[in-house]
């Protein structure tokens, strides 16, 4: 009679969590044949990275892969810090940097399922320092032919720049005005609203300071600090227990360092008891800022490819989560070649093979952080390294094995995501 009243109890229990606010379970895990997929092709990606960490390539890593809503792969390899020797964990904190533009777009686009924002309408609407934006020209700036959308801001189309992967005249105003390094997102766009655009709105694809803007939207929109803003909409409800702007005391130890490749192998760039993420900024960027775990992003990837929710916690609307994955870009203008570009994500519109499926969604970050979705294959995959500069190399070595791992095809040349 005690054992089935403890069930009982145990069972109430796990109801009365699961009908907390916020709280959510772990992806649940199968093998890889339940779902689909061979594991003697899975296996490959196990002893292709083990051998680029063997290799000196990167000091180490984390690669998981989850099919139809289930965890069929999650490894980790070498080491998090070499110099004392401590190894990647499963829950081993990196930076995400760039990886941190759908995350943020995604918070915007809350507030767009909330009435609260159009993607059309201009950015100086809800970032007035922004009002009457010109275009660069050799003689004087000139007008633009039309103003700044939020969907500018989301597809990189806005004619911002960052001013640090390039030397035009904008770009050299850029540095000049120390706009990465703002003291904040307030002080940013208050410099931004003086500096010309490098082109008209709308017209190309071009990496930008856009994210951080949309940040900075969002602060004024909702009325509140991105990091506030981010850690309730977002974090919370997917109980993304290990993404922020800055890692705590209690976590420092699982923070990986960062390398570069030298002349005698890797060097240390960002040491992890030592790192500017171990305090937090004044400068909340929501197109760098982040740090996460492979955990974590896999559950944001759950939540987008489950059309906004998961687990009973709905962060957008499914039309939404279509449309933000789907090509936004105006005609005759391509990110990647003839690719597209959605609301924070690149997005797949030809056909790669085995190494990209049409509809393919994802993006990377500076520190050789990646992620893609492939809605028909009902596929997420997150591989994280810590090398910088940006080195596609990981992705490129695990996605052609893990698309073979589904459909048996063989293993062809190609390039990721840059």
């Amino acid at each position: 009679m005690m054992n089935v009243l403890r069930n009982w109890a145990a069972a109430i229990a796990v109801a009365c969590m699961l009908a907390l606010p916020g709280w959510a379970g772990e992806v649940p895990r199968a093998t890889p044949e339940a779902v689909g997929m061979s594991s003697e092709r899975l296996a490959k990606v196990k002893s292709k990275v083990q051998k680029m960490v063997d290799d000196r390539k990167i000091a180490g890593a984390v690669t998981m892969v989850a099919r139809r809503g289930k965890i069929v792969h999650f490894e980790t390899y070498g080491l998090r810090d070499l110099d004392e020797k401590k190894p990647v964990a499963k829950d081993t904190i990196m930076r995400f940097y760039s990886m941190s533009k759908p995350i943020t777009t995604v918070a915007a686009m809350t507030l767009y399922d909330e009435g609260k924002l159009k993607l059309d309408e201009p950015v100086e609407k809800y970032v007035p320092e922004l009002k009457g934006l010109k275009v660069y020209h050799a003689t004087q700036p000139v007008k633009p032919n039309r103003k700044v959308t939020v969907r500018d801001l989301m597809r990189h189309t806005s004619g911002l720049t960052y001013g640090i992967f390039g030397n035009s005249p904008v770009d050299q105003i850029y540095k000049q005005k120390r706009i990465i390094g703002s003291r904040d997102l307030q002080s940013m766009v208050e410099k931004l609203g003086r500096i010309p655009l490098m082109h008209q709105p709308g017209t190309r694809w071009h990496y930008s300071v856009s994210t951080d803007v949309l940040g900075c939207l969002v602060e004024k929109v909702s009325g509140r600090k991105l990091d506030v803003f981010l850690r309730e909409r977002i974090f919370k409800p997917l109980d993304m227990r290990d993404t922020a702007f800055s890692v705590p005391k209690t976590k420092v130890d699982r923070l990986s360092s960062c390398y570069s490749p030298g002349s005698g192998g890797l060097k240390v760039q960002d040491r992890f008891n030592a790192s500017r993420y171990l305090t937090p900024p004044s400068f909340l960027s929501g197109g760098g800022g982040l740090v996460s775990t492979a955990r974590d992003y896999m559950r944001f990837c759950q939540m987008l490819i489950h059309k906004g929710e998961l687990f009973g916690s709905r962060l957008l609307k499914a039309e939404t989560v279509d449309m933000m994955t789907k090509n936004q870009l105006p005609e005759g203008v391509h990110w990647g070649g003839k690719n597209g570009f959605g609301l924070g994500f690149s997005v797949q519109t030809q056909d790669g093979g085995s190494v990209a499926h049409v509809g393919e969604y994802g993006w990377g970050g500076a520190a050789s952080t990646h992620f893609w979705i492939s809605p028909k294959d009902d596929l997420a995959v997150v591989a994280l390294s810590q090398l910088m500069p940006f080195s596609a190399q990981l992705q490129n070595a695990v996605k052609p094995l893990v698309y073979e791992a589904i459909s048996g095809q063989t293993d062809r040349a190609g390039v990721g995501l840059p």
